[in-house]
């Protein structure tokens, strides 16, 4: 009979891996044993939730077994209890093109049976987590919650019964576009805004998100749509993979400070993206140059796909340009100290992009288990414990919470 780890056993494999040796994702050269040893203690008592980990596309592609240590990817079992990492959002992306192709809910589906394989082959490891109560069961029973999150809502392919559906499947928070703009929202990538913001079936889907209790993501979302989906929704809405525009000017993927104000305003939080580009303006630079010449290289070999991009493209850009630049954890903390000073402590949250954003993660914070980076870098920067437990999850649990207490208020039930 298969048995749960325990709180304790998982606080001891965390510090008996810390004790193991150099930490390849980390950076011993800055750290401070004083506050490492704190940080440690903090990540393996706190509930991490990270809303948007791309495990599910990477396996498509690449089947590997995360239930053990992996020799690619940001994620696998051992790496998260290394990192603390407690409720990785598994996010359920589907390509923009193949809505047109009529393609989307399918794909959506089969990521969801490829996360649903993962808890059947590891249960006394993993567990589907479809609520808040969830997650805190399991945090106690010492699993690793697996919720979903949908990135992309073309897999509603315009019937609204097909939220329901993927409600049921455990989706709960939905992106409403990606890198198109599609039948739902306009996208900050795509030039052409079709509706100049949603449509009027995506207002309806808002709406029944809030009445299901599905959070409403604005990552990739168009600033105007961003400002009508606030029009709309009735629940605090999360931002589940955004950072500061503020250090990226003119980058519409990331949101500006009035958009972080108003989201605060919602009640809603923002999960800050460790990605490079989305942190710092030089590595965005490199990143845009990057992606361009890779546009041109996919025209000129059309036999190639669009993973391959990313996947196998920058090496082949890294031998005439260099390689990637970078950001360092002090980065991704600024964006982190932006949101705080903008609209206080509540309103900020951890939304990685691991498994998401290829070649292109900071120094310190390369994978899963580099959470302890993180929390260091907050404690030297001041901050107590209470105010990193809320950002570690608590933050994004109390918006998740006040979603499902909205559905539960509008359904009747108490």
């Amino acid at each position: 009979m298969t048995k749960t780890i325990s709180r304790a056993l998982i606080l001891a494999l965390v510090l008996g891996a810390c004790d193991s040796g150099p930490d390849p994702a980390g950076d011993s050269a800055t750290s401070t044993p004083g506050y490492a040893a704190e940080a440690q203690r903090i990540a393996a008592s706190s509930i991490i939730v990270d809303t948007h980990i791309d495990v599910p596309y990477r396996l498509k592609g690449r089947p590997a077994d995360v239930t053990q240590r992996t020799g690619t990817g940001d994620f696998d079992y051992p790496r998260a209890v290394q990192g603390g990492l407690n409720a990785p959002f598994m996010s359920i992306y589907t390509p923009a093109d193949l809505e047109a192709k009529g393609e989307s809910r399918q794909a959506a589906d089969e990521l969801i049976d490829i996360v649903e394989g993962i808890v059947a082959a590891a249960p006394d490891k993993f567990a589907i987590a479809t609520s808040v109560a969830d997650v805190r069961s399991q945090f106690e029973a010492g699993l690793v919650s697996l919720p979903m999150g949908m990135e992309n809502g073309s897999p509603i392919d315009g019937d609204i019964a097909n939220l329901q559906h993927f409600y049921k499947r455990g989706i709960r928070y939905v992106s409403l576009s990606h890198g198109k703009t599609n039948h739902l929202s306009d996208s900050s990538y795509d030039e052409h805004r079709r509706w100049q913001g949603i449509s009027e079936f995506g207002a309806e889907v808002i709406r029944e998100m809030n009445r299901l209790g599905i959070m409403v993501d604005v990552s990739h979302v168009s600033d105007d749509a961003f400002w009508q989906i606030l029009e709309t929704t009735q629940a605090p809405v999360i931002a589940s993979h955004s950072s500061a525009r503020h250090f990226t000017p003119g980058f519409e993927r990331n949101m500006s400070d009035e958009m972080i104000a108003a989201l605060a305003g919602n009640g809603g939080v923002i999960q800050i993206n460790f990605g490079s580009m989305f942190v710092n303006q030089d590595s965005r630079e490199y990143s845009v140059a990057r992606m361009a010449a890779a546009r041109e290289y996919l025209l000129a070999h059309p036999q190639l796909t669009e993973s391959f991009l990313y996947r196998e493209y920058p090496k082949i850009y890294a031998e005439e340009h260099g390689p990637m630049v970078y950001a360092s954890l002090d980065d991704v903390l600024d964006h982190f100290d932006h949101v705080v000073g903008l609209a206080g402590i509540d309103h900020v949250g951890i939304g990685s992009d691991y498994d998401g954003v290829g070649d292109a993660l900071p120094d310190g914070l390369k994978d899963v288990s580099s959470y302890p980076n993180l929390i260091e870098g907050l404690l030297k920067r001041g901050y107590g414990e209470e105010d990193i437990r809320k950002i570690l999850g608590e933050n994004l649990l109390r918006v998740w919470q006040a979603v499902e207490a909205r559905a539960a208020s509008a359904s009747g039930k108490t």
